[in-house]
């Protein structure tokens, strides 16, 4: 079975803990970075199998980056983590350029779903 490397972009350390603990504990190898610079410096050096954003990061800002990373990386999945979960922000993201979006509470099995789904669809592809 492959390792799977994710980036996780967190600003919150009590979010970061907790995504890291979800991803290592199903056995999935993470890196962190706090804001969207980091993320893309991070993701030229770096060959990863998913990338998790926060929406709102300081400095460069979640979607902002997934903009500059998908240009560059057009088949990196890139999961939104957002505490937007209004009507219309789903779409809005994924108009962004985002692989998908899941709204914080952070539903673990929900998460875990998704994260199975965007890490299949790259390995068909």
């Amino acid at each position: 079975m492959k390792l799977i490397k994710a980036l996780i972009v967190e600003d919150n350390p009590i979010n970061m803990e907790l995504v890291l603990e979800i991803l290592t504990s199903n056995g999935i190898s993470v890196d962190e970075a706090v804001n969207g610079e980091e993320a893309i410096e991070m993701v030229e050096k770096e060959t990863y199998d998913l990338v998790l954003m926060d929406i709102e990061l300081p400095g460069m800002d979640g979607v902002d980056a997934t903009k500059i990373i998908k240009s560059r990386h057009k088949n990196l999945p890139i999961l939104a983590l957002t505490s937007y979960a209004m009507k219309g922000d789903r779409e809005r993201f994924l108009a962004a350029g985002f692989d998908d979006y899941i709204s914080k509470p952070i539903d673990v099995n929900n998460f875990i779903d998704k994260i199975n789904k965007l890490i299949h669809i790259t390995v068909l592809e």
